[in-house]
C-alpha cells in the first residue's frame, strides 16, 4: 500500500462543502492522474477517473467520500471570541480544547476551542453547541474580521495522523478517507497488473456525503452506472463505549463489514461473499433494517434503480480526532473490492429472475 499517500491525504483538510478548494480533494486527484492519467470533477466538486472498457456503455463505479465534519463560525462577539453550528455529524462534547484551524479569506489561522478550568466550580458539566466557542488570539470583533474571518468561515480540527501499535491508523476524516485510499489502491492494482476490464469503470470520490449524501445523488444522475459498489466505515463495537447484546459484534482487524438492507442488492452482494470465501480474503456480516446511511442509498434508489452493495471497514471513534481503523481491514477490503471487480462481466444480468 502507498503509505505516504495514505498519510498525506488524512492529513489534508476537506470539510463539507470546501472538499477542493481547501485542498483535501485536490491531493486525491493529483494521486489517481498519476495512476490513471485522467481526472475530473463535477461542478460540486465530486472527483472521478475512468479506466477499463471506455468503449462499453456498462458503466461499475466504486465510489467513497471525501467530505470531513467540520464547523462553521457562526457569530463573533464583541470581545471576539466566535461561536460555530455544526457543519456534518459534529460532536460538541470532544471540541474543548481541541485546537482547530479557521479557513478565512485571508489564508489559515490558528485557534482553540477554550474550555473554562477544573477549578471553575460552576462551569457547565457538559459541552454543547450553545456552551463551546473559539478563541483565534482576537481582543475583539474587529479584530477577528481583520484576520479574514467572518460568518461562514468553516472551521477543521487539526490533527494528524498517527499510527497505534504496529496495526492501528489513527486520525482525523479516516471516515471517509481510509475509503478513498482503498478505492486508489485497487484502480492501482487494476493498472500495475495491466487488467482489462471488459466494462468502463468510474473510481469516484463524492463531496457532501455528511450533510445528506449531496455529491453521490449528484455523480449518479451523472453518469448512470449499472452498478455500484460502496466503500465506507462503520461502527467498531469492541471498544467499552459499546454494549454487546445491543450492538452488532464487529471487531477491527476481522476483515471488512458486509451490509445487508434494503438498499443492498442481493445478488451484487452474494458475488462479493463469494469472492470473499474463494479468494479466503476474512469479511464480517451486518444488517441494517431500514438505512446504511451510507452513499449506497444514493446510487441505489437513482436512475431507476442501481444495483449497489456496501464494504465498510470497522471504525472506532467515529467523528473525532482519533477515528482509528485495523491495517488488515483496509488490505482486505482493497483485495476484496479488486477480485470482486473481475468477477463482474460487461452487461452483468443483476435482475433477480436470472442465473
Amino acid at each position: 500500500m502507498d503509505k505516504r499517500f495514505l498519510i498525506k491525504y488524512l492529513n489534508g483538510n476537506s470539510p463539507v462543502g470546501l472538499e477542493y478548494e481547501i485542498g483535501g480533494q485536490k491531493i486525491w486527484m493529483d494521486h489517481l492522474l498519476k495512476i490513471t492519467g485522467n481526472v475530473d470533477m463535477d461542478d460540486y466538486g465530486t472527483a472521478y477517473s475512468v479506466i477499463g472498457n471506455k468503449d462499453s456503455d456498462f458503466k461499475v463505479i466504486i465510489e467513497a467520500h471525501c467530505d470531513e465534519v467540520s464547523w462553521l463560525v457562526s457569530s463573533i462577539n464583541s470581545n471576539g471570541y466566535i461561536n460555530v453550528i455544526k457543519n456534518g455529524g459534529s460532536d460538541p462534547t470532544i471540541a474543548p480544547s481541541m485546537r482547530v484551524i479557521l479557513w478565512g479569506e485571508k489564508g489559515p489561522i490558528n485557534g482553540v476551542f477554550g474550555h473554562p478550568p477544573i477549578h471553575k466550580k460552576d462551569r457547565s458539566e457538559k459541552s454543547d453547541i450553545k456552551s463551546i466557542f473559539i478563541d483565534v488570539g482576537g481582543s475583539s470583533k474587529k479584530d477577528v474580521i481583520s484576520m479574514g474571518i467572518n460568518i461562514g468561515t468553516v472551521v477543521t480540527f487539526d490533527a494528524k495522523f498517527m499510527k497505534l501499535g504496529n496495526d492501528y491508523y489513527s486520525g482525523k476524516s479516516l471516515d471517509n478517507k481510509i475509503g478513498g485510499f482503498i478505492i486508489s489502491e485497487v484502480a492501482k492494482m487494476i493498472v500495475d497488473n495491466n487488467i482489462k476490464l471488459p466494462y468502463k469503470l468510474y473510481i469516484v470520490n463524492s463531496v457532501q456525503e455528511e450533510t445528506g449524501l449531496n455529491g453521490s445523488k449528484m455523480i449518479s444522475g451523472k453518469i448512470k452506472p449499472n452498478i455500484a459498489i460502496v466503500t465506507d466505515v462503520c461502527q467498531e463495537t469492541s471498544s467499552p463505549c459499546y454494549i454487546k447484546n445491543k450492538q452488532v459484534d464487529l471487531t477491527c482487524g476481522q476483515g471488512p463489514v458486509i451490509t445487508r438492507s434494503p438498499a443492498v442488492h442481493n445478488k451484487l452482494r452474494n458475488i462479493v461473499i463469494k469472492t470473499s470465501n474463494d479468494e479466503k480474503i476474512p469479511i464480517q456480516l451486518s444488517a441494517s433494517s431500514s438505512t446504511t446511511g451510507t452513499d449506497t442509498e444514493s446510487f441505489a434508489f437513482s436512475n431507476n434503480g442501481v444495483p449497489s452493495v456496501l464494504i465498510s471497514i470497522p471504525l472506532k471513534y467515529m467523528h473525532t480526532t482519533v477515528e482509528t481503523c485495523h491495517k488488515l481491514d483496509v488490505e482486505n477490503a482493497i483485495k476484496l473490492m479488486y477480485n470482486t471487480l473481475l468477477n463482474i462481466e460487461e452487461n452483468h444480468n443483476m435482475k433477480y429472475n436470472s442465473n
